[in-house]
C-alpha cells in the first residue's frame, strides 16, 4: 500500500499525541490514581502504535509498544507510580519525539532504542532503575564503536571523504555541559564560534536550530573537520566554562559508509512496509509545507517595507492638497494592497510564546525534584504573539527568573504547612498583550522577598549608606537585588544563590528595549513583570495635537476617544479624575507631563480633549489639546542618547516630513 500520501497527516497527528503524552505524565505525576489520565495516555500510545506500523516505521511502533505495556501495567494497577519511573516515561517520549522529527525531514524514523527498551522492560517487571541510569551513555558507545553519530546524509559523506583525501582529520566531538548551566544556548553559540577558528562544522546532533532552542539535555555532537589535532581542539573547548566533558574521537568515514550499503541490500528485499521509505523521502515536500527563512532576510524586507509606508503617507497627503480624484483613488487602493502586504510581512515575523512557556512545565518538576519541593505549573495567554528575534532571546532570562521563584521563592513542604499554606507552591506563567507592548509575568505564592535582608546586605557590600536607605522605595529596594553579584541566599546551590543572573537577566531585557519590574509582598510571594516591545516597525496611531506639537498613541492601547466638559472633572486622592461608564478614571494631563507651554487661549476652553488608554485592567485618560486622525506610521528608535526618555517609545517621520512622539501608555498607566 503507498501511505506517502498520509505522511502528513502522520506527522501532525503524531505530535499531537506526543504533545498528549508529555502534558498527561506531568498529569499523572500529581494524581497517580486518576483513571481518566490513564486511559488518555494509554489512548494516545495505542493510537501512535498502530499509525506508526500502519506507515512501516517499525522502530517507532516497537518502542511505543514498550512504552503501552508500562502503562497498562499501571492502568492494571500492577505497577505504582513513582518519580524515577516518570523520567524513564519522559525519555522514551523523548525517543519518540525525535524519531517522528527525523520522518518529518524525510528520514526512516530508525534510532537505535535498545538502552530504553531494556529500561522499559525492567519497569514492566516492577524493577525501578535508579535515577543515574536514566541517560543513555553515548560517550561509553562513542568509545566502543567510533562513531555514534546516524543519519550523515550523503553530501555530508562526500566532503568527509574529500577532506580526509586532502589530508585533513575528521572528528566526532561529544561536547556535555554542565549540570548547573543557565544559558545552553549561548554555552553552544560560544563552543560553535571556537570551533569555526580551527576547522569547519558539518553536522550536529541535535540540529543547530534545537541547539539554539535549548531543546536538548546536556549533551550534544558535533562532526568537524580540521587541520589540528584532536589535543588542540580539546584545549580550546574547555576554555568555555561551564563544560563537564569534552570527548573527541576520530570519526569513521568508511564505517558509515559500510552500514550504508548494508541497509541499502536489506532494503532491496521484498518488504512491503519497509519499502515505501524511498517514496517517503520524495515526499518530503508534502511533509513539511514550509520553508527555513534566515531572519535577517526579514529584516531587510521590512525595512523596505518601512520606506513604502512613509513613501505611501506622503502621497496620501499630496493627494488630498491636489484634489485629483483619479489620484486620491489610485493612492486608496494602494492603500489597501500596502496594509494586506503590511499584514503578511508582520505574520511572518510573529510567533506564539507558547513555543517558549511549552518547555517550562518539565523544567520546573525537575528542579522542584532536585530542591524537594512541591509546584504546581499555571500558564495563561500562552497563544500571545510576539517578534520572533524576542521570543530567541527571551527564554534564557524566564529560565533563571523560574528557576529562582522556584528556588528562593516557593517554600518547602514542612515551611508551607506551617505557615497554613497549602503543600503545593504555585507558580504562574502569564502573558498578554497591552498597547504595542507584551507583558510576561512570573507569579509565585512563596515567601516573598525580606525587604530588611535585602537593605542590610546592600549596605555591607557597600551599594548604599544606611541614610540612603531609608528614603528608598519598596520598588527601589526590590530593583538592588537586580545589582550585579547581588544575592541574599544563605546558601549557594546549583539552582542559584552565587549572585550571577538576575543583572543578566535584567540588561537582556533592557537590551530588547523592555523593562522588568518587580512587586513583592513578604510572606505571600512576588511577582516579576516583564515589559517586552512587539517590535513592530509598523504601528497603528491616533495623532495628536499638543499645541502646536504632534504626538502619536498607538492604537492597540486606546478603548476610546472623548470630550468631557471640565464641570465633570473631580478630585480624589490629589489627582483629577472623571466618571467613564461608571469607573473612576484618573486623568493625565499631557501639557503638563511634556512641558508643552499651554496658551491663553486654551485656558478659556470649557471642554476637554481626553483619549482613554488602558494597560491590563487599568485605565488613564489622556488629555489631549486636539485629534488629527488615524494613521500607519514606522516606529524609529531614538537612538542611545534618549534611551531613558519619560513615555516616549520612539518616534515617527510623517508624510509632510514632520517628526511625531510615539507616547508609551503603559508608562503613564499607574
Amino acid at each position: 500500500m503507498d501511505t506517502s500520501g498520509y505522511l502528513t497527516v502522520f506527522i501532525d497527528e503524531s505530535n499531537e499525541h506526543l504533545e498528549v503524552l508529555y502534558n498527561q505524565l506531568l498529569a499523572l505525576e500529581k494524581n497517580p490514581q486518576e483513571k481518566a489520565i490513564i486511559e488518555e495516555i494509554f489512548r494516545a500510545a495505542h493510537t501512535l502504535k498502530g499509525m506508526s506500523a500502519t506507515m512501516g516505521y517499525q522502530d517507532l511502533a516497537n518502542l511505543t509498544h514498550k512504552l503501552e505495556n508500562v502503562f497498562d501495567g499501571i492502568k492494571e494497577g500492577r505497577l505504582n507510580v513513582q518519580s524515577e519511573m516518570i523520567d524513564i516515561l519522559f525519555s522514551a517520549v523523548d525517543y519518540l519525539h525525535e524519531m517522528v522529527e527525523d520522518v518529518a525531514s524525510g528520514g526512516s524514523g530508525s534510532k537505535d532504542v535498545t538502552d530504553i527498551v531494556e529500561q522499559l522492560k525492567s519497569l514492566e517487571q516492577g524493577d525501578v532503575l535508579p535515577q543515574d541510569s536514566v541517560p543513555l551513555n553515548t560517550l561509553k558507545q562513542a568509545k566502543t564503536n567510533g562513531t555514534q553519530m546516524k543519519n550523515v546524509d550523503e553530501f555530508a559523506l562526500t566532503i568527509l571523504q574529500e577532506s580526509k583525501e586532502r589530508g585533513y582529520t575528521n572528528y566526532e566531538i561529544i561536547i556535555t555541559l554542565s549540570q548547573n548551566c543557565l544559558l545552553k544556548g549561548a554555552r553552544v553559540f560560544m563552543i560553535f564560534e571556537v570551533l569555526e577558528k580551527l576547522g569547519e562544522i558539518i553536522k550536529s546532533e541535535p540540529s543547530v536550530t534545537e541547539l539554539e532552542e535549548e531543546q536538548f539535555d546536556q549533551t550534544f555532537t558535533v562532526l568537524f573537520i580540521s587541520e589540528y589535532k584532536k589535543e588542540i581542539i580539546q584545549t580550546n573547548i574547555e576554555k568555555v566554562s561551564e563544560i563537564e566533558s569534552v570527548h573527541i574521537v576520530p570519526f569513521n568515514v568508511d564505517q558509515i559508509q559500510e552500514t550504508e550499503q548494508t541497509l541499502e541490500k536489506s532494503e532491496e528485499q521484498p518488504q512491503p512496509k519497509d519499502g515505501q521509505h524511498g517514496k517517503q523521502r520524495h515526499a518530503n515536500g508534502i511533509a513539511n509545507k514550509t520553508i527555513r527563512v534566515n531572519i535577517d532576510r526579514l529584516d531587510v524586507l521590512m525595512n523596505l517595507f518601512e520606506e513604502l509606508v512613509v513613501d505611501r503617507g506622503r502621497l496620501e497627503q499630496l493627494a488630498a492638497e491636489l484634489d485629483n480624484k483619479d489620484l486620491q483613488d489610485t493612492v486608496e487602493h494602494m492603500s489597501r494592497v500596502s496594509n494586506d502586504l503590511q499584514s503578511i510581512i508582520l505574520t511572518m515575523r510573529m510567533v506564539p510564546i507558547e513555543q517558549v512557556f511549552n518547555r517550562f512545565p518539565r523544567m520546573i518538576r525537575q528542579v522542584a525534584r532536585e530542591l524537594n519541593k512541591q509546584v504546581e505549573v499555571e500558564v495563561i495567554g500562552a497563544d500571545t504573539e510576539l517578534d520572533r528575534t524576542v521570543i530567541d532571546e527571551i527564554g534564557d532570562p524566564l529560565v533563571h527568573l523560574i528557576r529562582n521563584a522556584i528556588d528562593h521563592g516557593i517554600e518547602s513542604k514542612e515551611e508551607r504547612i506551617n505557615k497554613g499554606k497549602p503543600e503545593y507552591g504555585t507558580l504562574k506563567l502569564e502573558a498578554y498583550h497591552s498597547g504595542n507592548h507584551v507583558f510576561i509575568e512570573i507569579v509565585d505564592d512563596g515567601a516573598g522577598i525580606h525587604k530588611d535582608k535585602v537593605i542590610k546586605k546592600a549596605i555591607s557590600k557597600g551599594v548604599l549608606s544606611e541614610s540612603q536607605a531609608e528614603l528608598l522605595s519598596d520598588q527601589q529596594v526590590f530593583e538592588l537585588i537586580m545589582s550585579s553579584g547581588f544575592s541574599t541566599a544563605d546558601q549557594v546551590s546549583d539552582i542559584s544563590g552565587r549572585g550571577v543572573g538576575l543583572d543578566v537577566v535584567k540588561n537582556t531585557i533592557e537590551s530588547l528595549g523592555g523593562k522588568i519590574a518587580i512587586d513583592s509582598k513578604e510572606g505571600q510571594g512576588t511577582v516579576f513583570s516583564i515589559q517586552l516591545p512587539l517590535t513592530l516597525s509598523i504601528i497603528s496611531v491616533l495623532l495628536i495635537e499638543l499645541q502646536k506639537e504632534k504626538y502619536a498613541i498607538p492604537l492597540s492601547s486606546i478603548i476610546e476617544t472623548a470630550i468631557v466638559h471640565k464641570d465633570d472633572v473631580m478630585h480624589a486622592h490629589h489627582t483629577k479624575v472623571i466618571d467613564f461608564r461608571g469607573k473612576v478614571v484618573p486623568l493625565a494631563f499631557l501639557n503638563d507631563i511634556f512641558n508643552v507651554q499651554q496658551m491663553i487661549e486654551a485656558d478659556k476652553d470649557s471642554y476637554l480633549s481626553i483619549v482613554i488608554v488602558k494597560k491590563g485592567n487599568k485605565m488613564v485618560g489622556l488629555v489631549v489639546d486636539s485629534f488629527i486622525g488615524q494613521q500607519e506610521v514606522v516606529l524609529k528608535s531614538l537612538g542611545n542618547y534618549l534611551t531613558n526618555t519619560f513615555a516616549i517609545s520612539g518616534a515617527t517621520i510623517l508624510g509632510d516630513g514632520e517628526v511625531a512622539l510615539i507616547i508609551d501608555s503603559n508608562a503613564l498607566v499607574k
